[in-house]
């Protein structure tokens, strides 16, 4: 048993220290004591098993054994092999175009040159007029690994040819590459057209080799369970004169794409679900991939002609349809997979973040808060402080909508702005400011200019209507101005988003706000004011799109490119860089 092993296995490397543990159990006397063939068996298959950490390999005793014939195709007329394809093949045409093809045994070289021509007459005609197939695999148990390149190479293109797996065979210590065909009979079923497979815990031996490589080609998307994790050949070798028996994989297949196997761990589904369910499962898949070319075109157009910036957005457009046309999208399984994907998409092309999919949430209506709740969401949502020199410290992370903060102006004032406002210098921590709605910048940036003229603090270009609106100082304002005179330093970091950093803007591109920038060593987030929401045409698909970006005629605009600090230091030292900063500017003016 033991000289089987050692000469038949698959995985010569895994039997190091398989003869010391051979030579520690013939020591055994314990084994004498099995008393039957059977029990001595299957104490022989778990010490192999362990011994190996391979469940494949077992021992057994069957004095009945009759050693399995390899099946030959007869010479059946034809009629007879029409009703034998029929049998063992089912096909289907669903709705909506789509194929169903079902094999429980994988044909190999010899029985396929055979009854090729009519499998092109009875199944394969009828498939390749399909938009999209779905192989099923959920029972297909058996196969002859020469059939494999037959089936690979229908998905695949005819030139260059493909590498598809290796095959070690350890009796002759040859590795064989099994390559794509680049001659088939019939046409190919292409590399574009959705191809769904389905598995189950039952597919196994050279159907798992099929999945395998079509999944890790990046062919065909996996639905189902995880495969049975079998072998591409397993021999059954009898212990010398006896009624043993040793199961053994002798061969094994070594996909060139992962470098590693589908044998003994199975091959893993994209959409895990229970085999029962995993037809219905792929039919969505599919009818959803239909609908990816015009969500990606819509997506497209709403992008070229609301982006705010023109040029940006005619070149996302573009590249857009140039991914999906050469299939980017191809192997999406899900709604939520489709959103993940454009998103990273339109982030990366764009530059930022603010160009992506969302939901189609309606906001929520105001809450009545009570004077007494408003004062205890204020303390919470603003952090004061007056350091030595009289130098006021405020926090607060999110930009709230004017005509909202306007009616509680005068509880912030009292309960926040007082703190600080007396003081001789300021620091503004916006270092975790995630942004808000752009009416917020007039009536904030307001309390660090005069009075006694309007300024105006940037110009917004909406592209949607075309038009471009002064953002002015504003002549009145609740609680009293801290005024331009005194020292201003703003904390940022590459969290500073959206209404954070037109505040930012605003104070390095306008005399009347003076004061370094102090942050962390990369620049803000780069992000963009308030987008707005987009149906992709009657679809349930939507875009976030930025449609308004600063003026630019005095220069680069901060949206996708973020404002770098003057002062670059850790964010752990940000605060104490400004307040050595101010209190050197004290000690001085003393």
């Amino acid at each position: 048993m033991a000289k089987i092993v050692m000469d038949n296995y698959c995985s010569p490397e895994k039997l190091v220290g398989m003869k010391e543990a051979i030579g520690s159990a013939s020591g055994n006397t314990a084994i004498l004591n099995i008393p039957d063939a059977e029990s001595l068996a299957r104490v022989l298959s778990a010490g192999v098993r362990g011994t190996v950490s391979d469940p494949r390999l077992e021992v057994t005793y069957e004095p009945n054994y009759v050693p399995a014939v390899p099946q030959q195709m007869p010479p059946l007329p034809p009629e007879q092999l029409v009703a034998v394809l029929q049998t063992s093949i089912k096909l289907d045409i669903l709705e909506g175009n789509i194929g169903y093809l079902r094999i429980d045994h994988i044909l190999g070289e010899e029985v396929a040159d055979k009854i090729g021509a009519l499998l092109l007459e009875l199944v394969w005609s009828k498939i390749l007029p399909t938009s999209a197939l779905i192989f099923d695999l959920r029972y297909t148990g058996s196969g002859d690994v020469s059939g494999l390149p037959y089936i690979v190479s229908y998905f695949t293109q005819a030139e260059p040819a493909v590498h598809i797996d290796s095959i070690y065979d350890r009796k002759s210590n040859t590795t064989t590459k099994l390559m794509s065909l680049s001659t088939l009979l019939g046409e190919r079923y292409g590399t574009s057209k959705p191809l769904i497979i389905l598995t189950s815990k039952n597919t196994n031996g050279i159907a798992e080799d099929v999945a395998y490589c079509l999944k890790n080609l990046k062919r065909a998307t996996i639905v189902g369970e995880k495969t049975a994790g079998g072998s591409v050949k397993i021999d059954k070798i009898k212990v010398g004169d006896t009624d043993f028996y040793v199961t053994v994989p002798t061969a094994k297949s070594i996909n060139p794409i992962t470098g590693s196997t589908w044998e003994v761990v199975g091959v893993s589904p994209d959409v895990e679900v229970n085999a029962e369910d995993a037809l219905a499962t792929a039919i969505k898949i599919v009818q959803l991939r239909a609908q990816v070319p015009a969500v990606i075109e819509g997506a497209a157009a709403l992008i070229a002609n609301n982006y705010a910036f023109e040029d940006v957005g005619t070149a996302v457009a573009a590249k857009l349809k140039g991914l999906q046309a050469i299939g980017a999208f191809n192997m999406v399984v899900s709604k939520a997979d489709l959103e993940t994907k454009l998103t990273a998409v339109l982030e990366y092309l764009s530059g930022g973040k603010s160009l992506k999919t969302t939901s189609n949430t309606p906001a929520l209506p105001p809450m009545n808060y009570s004077p007494e709740m408003y004062i205890d969401l204020i303390k919470v949502s603003f952090q004061t402080s007056v350091f030595e020199n009289n130098i006021g410290y405020l926090r607060f992370d999110m930009f709230g909508d004017f005509e909202e903060v306007k009616a509680i102006a005068q509880i912030i004032v009292e309960h926040v702005w007082n703190n600080v406002v007396n003081t001789d210098a300021m620091i503004v921590d916006l270092r975790n400011n995630i942004g808000g709605p752009t009416t917020a910048i007039a009536g904030f940036c307001s309390y660090f200019f005069d009075g006694d003229k309007q300024i105006v603090l940037d110009k917004l270009y909406d592209r949607t209507t075309g038009e471009t609106t002064e953002l002015v100082t504003l002549p009145e304002l609740t609680g009293t101005r801290y005024g331009s005179k005194k020292s201003l330093i703003i904390l940022t970091s590459p969290a500073t988003a959206g209404a954070g950093e037109e505040f930012v803007y605003i104070s390095v591109s306008q005399s009347g706000v003076r004061g370094p920038l102090v942050g962390r060593e990369e620049t803000t987030s780069g992000s963009s004011h308030p987008a707005k929401t987009f149906q992709i045409g009657e679809s349930d698909y939507f875009l976030s799109i930025p449609t308004v970006h600063s003026d630019t005629s005095a220069g680069p605009a901060w949206e996708g490119a973020g404002i770098s600090p003057h002062i670059p230091v850790s964010a752990s030292k940000a605060l104490d860089a400004a307040l050595a900063i101010l209190n050197k500017h004290m000690a001085g003016q003393k």
